[in-house]
Order: C-alpha cells, then sequence, then structure tokens
C-alpha cells in the first residue's frame, strides 16, 4: 500500500452514507455507499469522519451519540443517520472496522479524520444550550457553558469549544485517543478547519501554543501506536490556506514542521473552496521534510454561478484548472471535502485531477478568486476566514493616474505544447450599460475590440445564481444588468505562468448612479 506522497487523491467523508439508507441500514449497504464514489478512481486514500463531538462505538469513555436526548431527534435526518449507526452496534456489527478492511482489500489507505471543533449548531448562543435539541450536543457542553467562545469569536460560532481552557483539549484529546487505539487505521487526520474557530479571536495569534500543545501530544500518541505495531501510523492535519491565516487562527506552522508534528499538510478553506493556496509557499517550508502536502478543494467553488456555461460544465472545467495549478506549484497530491457522490457524480474528476498528465488537453477555465463574507442569515461569519487573497468582485472607480484593479491568473497548461482550439480572456462587468468605456489590459498590454455578451442564458442551461435575471426573464429579454467582455487570445499570450490582467474605468456612463463592479476575469482553454 502505497504511503502519504503516493495516494493521489485523498476523499474525505463526512460519515453521510451512513443516512443514505433506511434504518436498519446493513453493512453491504453502508459499504456500497460509502465506496462507490472512489473505487477505480485515482483516490488512493479514503479519510473517514468519525464523529464531532460523541462516540459512534460502544464501552467508550465518551457520551454516546444520541444519548443526550435518550435518542429521541430533532428531525428523520438525524434519526436516520444516528440510528442506523446505533443498530449496527446493537447487531454487533463496528462499521470502523468493516470500513478499514474493504479499504484495504481495495488498495485504500484509510484513516480516521476527527473534526477539531466541529459546530453544526445552526448559530446557536449560550443562552440557548438549556433548551437546545441537537444530537450532536453533549452533556458536557451544556453543563460548561464556560468552556464556549461565546461573543469572543463570529456570532455563528458562538458555541465552538475554547481551545485555551484545558479541560476542553483534555476531552478532545481523550475523543482522538480512543479512536486511534481502537481501530487498525493507516493514521488520524485532525481536520483544523472544520470549523476554524478555536480561540478568542483577538488572542488566537499569542495563544497558538495552545493548539501546538494538542498537536504535539497526538504526535506522541501516534508516534506510540506506530511504535506498539511495527509500522507507521500517520498524522494528517488540515490547516489553512495561506500562511497569514493560519497566524490569525493559531496554528503554528513553522512549529509544527520544525518539531516533526505532521505527516500530512492538508490546505484548504474552512467554508467552500480556497482557490487561492498558498501551495508552493507551504511546499517550500516543508522541503527537506518527510511531510507531503495535500492541496484541498470543497464542496463547491467560491462565487456565484454565472455562465456563460452549463454550472457542471463550469464546475469541471474551473476544477481542473485549480488543480493543475496545484500540481505545478509542487502539491504531493489533491484533497476533497465534501464532495458527496453516488458512483457517477464524480468520477470524471476523480480520475483526473490526481496527476498534471491526465490533466493535460482537459478544458479549463483560470479564473479569479472569489472574496465573499456573509453578514446575515446562515453561516454569517463563517467565511470571514478563508480566501483572504480573492480579488473580486472590485469596484471600478475612476482614478488620478490611470491605477487599475489588477488581477493575477496562473496557467498552468502548456498552451504551446498542446494547442487549443479556442482560448479566451472574459471579464464580466456587473451594471454594465451602453456608453460605459472600460480598459482591459493583459501583462500590460491594452486588449481592444472586446465581443459583448450579455448574461442572458438560453433554455439550454439551468438558472443562473447571483446577478441574473429572473428566470423568466431571462428567455425573453435581450439585454441584462450584467455583461462579458470577451478577447480572443493568441498561444503567446498565456504561456506557463502568471499572468496580470488590469480593468480600469474610463467612462461611466452619466445617467448611471451605480457603481460598476468587476466580478468575474477567466481565461478559457478548450481542446
Amino acid at each position: 500500500m502505497s504511503g502519504p506522497f503516493d495516494y493521489g487523491i485523498i476523499y474525505n467523508w463526512d460519515g453521510a452514507p451512513h443516512g443514505y439508507s433506511e434504518a436498519p441500514q446493513s453493512m453491504e449497504a453502508f459499504l456500497e455507499k460509502a465506496y462507490a464514489p472512489i473505487e477505480e478512481t485515482q483516490v488512493g486514500a479514503l479519510f473517514w469522519c468519525i464523529g464531532e463531538h460523541a462516540a459512534r462505538w460502544p464501552d467508550s469513555a465518551l457520551e454516546m451519540l444520541g444519548d443526550v436526548h435518550g435518542r429521541r431527534y430533532e428531525n428523520v435526518s438525524a434519526y436516520t443517520h444516528t440510528e442506523n449507526i446505533r443498530l449496527m452496534l446493537e447487531r454487533g456489527e463496528d462499521p470502523h472496522v468493516s470500513l478499514i478492511e474493504h479499504g484495504r482489500a481495495q488498495g485504500m489507505a484509510v484513516y480516521a479524520s476527527v473534526r477539531m471543533n466541529d459546530n453544526h449548531f445552526d448559530g446557536a448562543q449560550v443562552e440557548d444550550l438549556p433548551a437546545l435539541h441537537h444530537s450532536e450536543l453533549t452533556r458536557m457542553r451544556r453543563e460548561h457553558p464556560e468552556w464556549v467562545l461565546g461573543d469572543r469569536t463570529s456570532e455563528w460560532f458562538a458555541l465552538s469549544w475554547n481551545m485555551a481552557v484545558p479541560e476542553v483539549r483534555e476531552h478532545r484529546y481523550t475523543h482522538i485517543e480512543e479512536v486511534v487505539t481502537r481501530y487498525d487505521w493507516d493514521g488520524v487526520e485532525l481536520d483544523w478547519q472544520r470549523h476554524a474557530f478555536h480561540l478568542p479571536e483577538d488572542e488566537a495569534y499569542r495563544m497558538r501554543y495552545v493548539l501546538t500543545d494538542l498537536q504535539r501530544r497526538v504526535r506522541q500518541l501516534t508516534d506510540d501506536v506506530a511504535k506498539r505495531r511495527g509500522r507507521p501510523f500517520y498524522l494528517a492535519a488540515r490547516v489553512a490556506g495561506s500562511q497569514e491565516m493560519c497566524r490569525r487562527i493559531g496554528y503554528d506552522i513553522p512549529v509544527w514542521i520544525d518539531e516533526g508534528l505532521v505527516d500530512i499538510l492538508i490546505l484548504g478553506g474552512g467554508a467552500v473552496t480556497d482557490a487561492s493556496l498558498e501551495v508552493a509557499a507551504f511546499v517550500e517550508m516543508c522541503r527537506d521534510r518527510e511531510i507531503a502536502v495535500y492541496a484541498g478543494f470543497d464542496s463547491g467553488l467560491p462565487d456565484p454561478f454565472v455562465g456563460p456555461e452549463a454550472l457542471e460544465v463550469k464546475d469541471r472545467m474551473r476544477t481542473r484548472a485549480i488543480a493543475s495549478r496545484y500540481h505545478r506549484a509542487g502539491a504531493d497530491g489533491i484533497y476533497t471535502f465534501n464532495w458527496h457522490a453516488n458512483r457517477d457524480m464524480k468520477r470524471e474528476l476523480l480520475s483526473q485531477i490526481a496527476s498534471p498528465e491526465t490533466l493535460r488537453r482537459t478544458d479549463k477555465i483560470y479564473a479569479a478568486t472569489h472574496r465573499f463574507i456573509q453578514k446575515e442569515g446562515p453561516w454569517r461569519g463563517a467565511y470571514r476566514i478563508d480566501r483572504i487573497l480573492g480579488e473580486v468582485p472590485v469596484t471600478l472607480k475612476k482614478t488620478m493616474t490611470d491605477a487599475m484593479p489588477a488581477i493575477t491568473l496562473d496557467i498552468a497548461d502548456d498552451v504551446k505544447r498542446d494547442g487549443p482550439s479556442h482560448l479566451e480572456l472574459r471579464v464580466r462587468l456587473d451594471q454594465w450599460v451602453v456608453g460605459d468605456r472600460v480598459r482591459v489590459c493583459l501583462d500590460g498590454r491594452e486588449l481592444e475590440a472586446p465581443e459583448f455578451r450579455y448574461c442572458v442564458m438560453d433554455n439550454t442551461n439551468p438558472p443562473g445564481g447571483a446577478f441574473q435575471p429572473p428566470p423568466g426573464i431571462r428567455r425573453i429579454s435581450d439585454v441584462s444588468r450584467a455583461a462579458w467582455l470577451c478577447f480572443a487570445l493568441r498561444p503567446s499570450d498565456v504561456a506557463q505562468g502568471r499572468h496580470t490582467v488590469e480593468v480600469g474605468l474610463v467612462e461611466r456612463n452619466p445617467q448611471i448612479a451605480c457603481d460598476l463592479v468587476l466580478t468575474d476575469v477567466e481565461v478559457v482553454i478548450r481542446y
């Protein structure tokens, strides 16, 4: 079986297959749901979420999943998922044992994935704890409200554990120790990014030593396990994708690397894919160390869908481009998180993205990363730790020195070698109207004579996301409030490497009071 540098793709399952069959779920149905997306693909390792806060195995020092409310559930989904696990255990079957055995038979490594501070409590506050009905709630959290972050973090994550509290770290260690010592995993992942609100926000950098404390203690545990069984027990950690955000959250990555506290360093966003991971910088930090660096994807891409391709087509094209960039930056492999799928839904990508060779001559869209902050409603504040290097959307303002926002696109395709059939730069402007004039430059050269395409979608495409006309209007209107400015390119325009696209406002239609906003910058490559 291959080691951490050779997995190709690591596929993280959040445990959802337990909820994909009526209760009682058979072990055969569970394993079929769990492995269907990844069998006969480039996936070399399965990371299995072993639960968030309570035990999913018998005879535990922890609370058992579902016990806090006497196995009475808040909704059907919680009932189906939890009771399928409980009923397996009552039949004398252990899903973790079967999961590992099945993976080994397929030639895959199987790891336990531990979410270090998962918070799916729907924005509940400390005062809500006494009456909160949630299957993942534990008595410990209810009885110790002083151990959660409360108003010292983003509002949505008020019930997240405060890792500065010694009892909290001891509790998390007990959870990890039980799952590591009970089963014959190939390793364990500490998923610090689910969710990355661990310390009082204003103190996180100064208190980073307490997260290192727990990381170091788990390293001692995995070393002990490896020594006892006579083969490696690997330790993975999922962290933020930029060095700056790691510091802000409290991950002291230089110390983790220097002390050898991790075998696999996984870079990823906390909410949706971060397409601007600093892969090359982390690879350089790990140079000459036996530490693999994996670049992560989440469930979706970090921007509203605005076409013009169909949603699934554009998602695949952008995913291929991002994976290609990460390989070119030196990533040892790709990590996928929340890619919920059956046997077919993600098979094409899971058979391509592990290698630059299998990505070669596939259609791609290299796109600027969106920075988005959710300020109201569900998950408010969740994205503020993500995509801090996002360059769009950006408002276009007239400037005194012709200064323009500059967008960097890193092209991994060798278009001169591979000969694409179509090359295009396109920029999308929201609130554009005839009479507006903008200047677009690629690597300092002004581009001329763009083709203007309104964002009106035909009936072959699904409804779009933000900034699109309502579906009924799309079928009858010749105009929309947004437009693509499209420029044909030559292979010499987009050689491998970094390119700068500048977009500046020259003249605004004097009858329009609102701002013109640059929402998307993309290079489209088709073969």
